[in-house]
């Protein structure tokens, strides 16, 4: 059974109703796909992504994601606080995420907003302490900042969601208790050193994932010249997963059975509450 440790199936691609997330989700199971972790990425959806994951047998995590800080209000982190205290008894709440850090965007690396993430980021892994929970972390262009401010907060782990850093700071991640997070990216050729730590980490540190609907596969990308023309994106969703995880496979010369099995397990040890809920999967 494989698990899809990061998917948005609450995003507006899937339609205002979700009937687009059921349907992902049926053609998701039927190729062997038995949970999906969906992160909240703003108080407005803490609610939503609960609920979705209820209706579908999923999990799920509440976090302010960083490319939602400049309009988050100080006051979303007091509501974050009371929805985890609130719904801490619900097995489907896995995680404190997406949270993190996000240096790509020019208009998050001024000063202002560098400083205004940085204390969303620390002020949600001490909610994630204060509740007992791991944490999921968006990486993008920030592994080094992440990596102190969790040894000065350690969380006791996680998931460090779509990785793509250097060995050293796959490494440094390891040795804080987490997993690293492996998706459509991996699947372009060009992507060089992303596959060749995807075929040389050690396994136990693997977790699979296609952050539907966004980080599209390889098989479902249309470059912006191809759009213009008139091929539509295609749309990434937990059904992919298998697909994913057979490149990943192959480049570390394993059955998808075998890795499927592997990283299922990595995720259940990343989010100890995924663990009954995929014996009740399986």
């Amino acid at each position: 059974m494989w698990i899809d440790s990061h998917c948005h199936l609450d995003a507006p691609e899937f339609g205002p109703d979700h009937a687009l997330a059921v349907q992902a989700r049926e053609r998701a199971a039927a190729l062997g796909v038995g949970l999906c972790v969906i992160p909240a990425v703003e108080r407005a959806n803490f609610d939503t992504v609960r609920l979705l994951a209820h209706r579908l047998g999923d999990a799920y995590a509440l976090g302010i994601h960083p490319l939602f800080v400049p309009q988050a209000l100080n006051g979303d982190l007091q509501a974050l606080d009371a929805a985890l205290t609130q719904h801490r008894d619900d097995p489907r709440l896995v995680a404190v995420g997406e949270i993190g850090l996000d240096f790509f965007v020019p208009a998050l690396c001024e000063p202002a907003l560098r400083e205004r993430q940085t204390l969303f980021y620390r002020e949600q892994l001490k909610l994630a302490r204060k509740h007992g929970l791991p944490v999921i972390l968006h990486v993008r262009r920030s592994a080094d900042a992440l990596l102190k401010q969790l040894r000065e907060l350690p969380t006791g782990g996680g998931m460090a969601h779509a990785f793509n850093g250097s060995a050293q700071q796959a490494q440094a991640f390891i040795d804080l208790g987490f997993k690293l997070g492996f998706g459509g990216a991996v699947t372009f050729e060009p992507a060089r050193r992303l596959r060749e730590l995807a075929a040389s980490l050690p396994l136990t540190a693997l977790v699979l994932e296609t952050d539907a609907p966004d980080i599209p596969p390889q098989w479902l990308y249309a470059t912006a010249a191809e759009r213009a023309a008139g091929r539509p994106q295609g749309l990434n969703t937990p059904a992919e997963l298998p697909r994913i995880g057979a490149v990943v496979a192959s480049l570390r010369r394993m059955a998808p059975a075998d890795l499927a099995r592997a990283t299922a397990a990595n995720a259940c040890a990343a989010l100890p509450r995924l663990a009954a809920l995929h014996a009740g999967a399986g």
